[in-house]
């Protein structure tokens, strides 16, 4: 038995030694392609390994996220317009139709509810649009009622000018028509693109409320 035993081992052994062998024995020479100046190439090599894929698997279309579609361009009087300062986000919800959002830039120094002439701040409250100026600094501009009674009365106890001319508008006269002026910029003003706020502005109405939220 013992006997046995010590034959099978020594099998196991050579056809180990075996394999071994035709895994790394020196390989012929490949000859080169004709006309090629390479030298023929020898000697060790490890064997080429077969290339392996996943295949591609497609999900079917209920697990797919459909394309984002576009809004609907606003088409009725604007009944509010609500701002969220912290979300950069400007929603006018019209009288027939849905919500249109636009992407908005603040006063230089957003955080915060505005107190003084200067500090940069967007003001927060309800306000209502007081004036459409075709004639802004800006392309078009719809002026809101700030300061109010009780902005003017902070600033009188803290002997400062509440400042004004709090607008929601579009960019600069004097940059070329199509650019967007890059982050928070404004002196406290709300700002969209040039083709955005005349969208806004064809349909607004003096005495729309305008609710700016932190």
């Amino acid at each position: 038995m013992k006997r046995l035993g010590a034959i099978f081992s020594v099998l196991c052994l050579a056809a180990l030694l075996w394999g071994l062998w035709l895994i790394w024995a020196p390989q012929p020479a490949t000859l080169p392609p004709p006309g090629s100046t390479q030298p023929p190439a020898s000697g060790w090599h490890w064997p080429r390994l077969p290339e392996f894929r996943l295949p591609h698997i497609a999900l079917p279309p209920i697990f797919q996220r459909p394309p984002a579609r576009p809004e609907a361009p606003i088409a009725s009087s604007v009944q509010r317009i609500l701002v969220e300062k912290a979300a950069r986000r400007m929603t006018v919800y019209q009288e027939s139709g849905p919500p249109r959002t636009f992407r908005i830039a603040l006063g230089f120094a957003p955080d915060g509810d505005k107190s003084r002439e200067g500090d940069g701040r967007t003001p927060e409250g309800i306000f209502r649009i007081d004036r459409l100026n075709r004639n802004s600094a800006y392309h078009l501009s719809l002026g809101i009622d700030y300061p109010q009674p009780h902005h003017r009365e902070a600033a009188r106890r803290m002997g400062v000018s509440p400042g004004g001319d709090i607008m929601i508008h579009g960019q600069p006269n004097q940059i070329p028509d199509g650019y967007r002026v890059k982050g928070d910029w404004t002196a406290g003003c709300i700002a969209v693109t040039n083709d955005e706020i005349e969208e806004i502005f064809a349909h607004a109405r003096v005495g729309t409320e305008v609710e700016i939220l932190p």
